[in-house]
């Protein structure tokens, strides 16, 4: 079968991650907000296996929760296996530094047209190739990956909760025109994405249909109304819930009570995290009602969606979407949610 060859990308990588560290352990990690000026390019994808033997172009993924609120999928990176976080709120592949060794990243060739070192919240973090990533019977090969160091989530983790290897970032998802279903916690891939066809299984009678906007860098926003304010949330499925940015629900007068978290990302210092309740959140015609979400400091995880009009006030996170059956289509922007 012809390789999939996936489309060189440019632009901004904006982004945010969620390390392993809960609550009880008295630690929000909030995953990397990253400024990059980076040229994303996935250069080819293909199905593995024998060739000879006709290939199903849609593939589903069994993914694994963890107690902190993420979903993990098995990959091999460089014929190694991985976990990574699916994560809708970072724009590209993310690799442990503690991790690059054992994977054998190799750094960027001198020829190359991405740099060695990329700008992270005002820090630099190097950039590494991939060789391989594969994911289920397809295969990607040469990715870019931001090299971070998860030293924090890894001490932090509860005993016996699996440790993340890395992030499968919105890049990969957007190009395998991925479906992402929250609730049953699969992640079905499009080996071609290129012919016309939609993921079997999936019936969306009794859903609300939500366009998603995608920034240049990949980032992911839906429309939504706080206490009937307009406003923007970026889709985030590596955040364990939902948070919104403190100037904005200090501009709505909501009371917030804090608490003793912190919230912290890379190269960025820690900020404490408050509890608010806020009485209607809307999502197109799905209502919430009386929901608590944290709220903490967002400016460097936001970045450009807060100049925004409706500006990006927070991040929809995981608790939202697993209760009301999130599926979020790659191939069509759009999230669907059970109303």
């Amino acid at each position: 079968m012809k390789p999939l060859s996936l489309p060189k990308k440019h632009g901004i990588l904006r982004g945010r991650m969620t390390p392993n560290r809960f609550p009880p352990a008295r630690k929000l990690l909030s995953i990397l907000s990253a400024s990059v000026a980076l040229a994303a390019q996935l250069p080819a994808a293909s199905p593995t296996g024998n060739s000879s033997r006709p290939t199903p172009q849609f593939e589903a993924l069994p993914l694994t929760r963890t107690q902190q609120n993420h979903l993990l999928v098995r990959a091999f990176i460089n014929d190694k296996p991985a976990l990574l976080v699916v994560d809708t709120g970072s724009p590209g592949t993310v690799i442990s530094l503690k991790r690059r060794k054992y994977f054998g990243i190799n750094g960027i060739p001198s020829d190359s047209r991405f740099p060695a070192r990329v700008q992270v919240n005002g820090a630099f973090n190097s950039l590494g190739i991939a060789r391989t990533m594969r994911l289920g019977g397809l295969n990607i090969v040469d990715v870019p990956a931001v090299l971070a160091n998860f030293n924090a989530s890894r001490n932090g983790a509860r005993q016996g909760e699996p440790e993340a290897d890395g992030i499968l970032g919105a890049d990969v998802l957007f190009e395998t025109k991925a479906v992402l279903d929250c609730q049953r916690q699969l992640l079905i891939l499009n080996s071609r994405p290129q012919v016309p066809g939609r993921a079997p299984g999936l019936d969306f009678n009794g859903f609300q249909h939500i366009p998603i906007f995608v920034s240049e860098g990949y980032n992911l926003y839906v429309d939504s109304l706080i206490n009937g304010s307009p406003a923007r949330l970026l889709l985030d499925t590596g955040a364990f819930a939902t948070l919104l940015h403190r100037p904005f629900v200090r501009q709505l007068h909501i009371a917030t009570q804090e608490t003793r978290l912190q919230s912290a990302a890379l190269n960025l210092k820690e900020e404490g995290v408050g509890v608010a309740r806020i009485k209607k959140l809307s999502l197109g015609l799905v209502n919430i009602m009386g929901n608590n979400v944290g709220v903490v400091d967002l400016g460097g995880v936001l970045h450009e969606g807060l100049q925004r009009n409706p500006p990006a006030v927070g991040l929809l996170g995981a608790e939202i979407l697993r209760r009301n059956h999130a599926i979020i289509d790659f191939g069509s922007r759009t999230l669907y949610l059970r109303r």
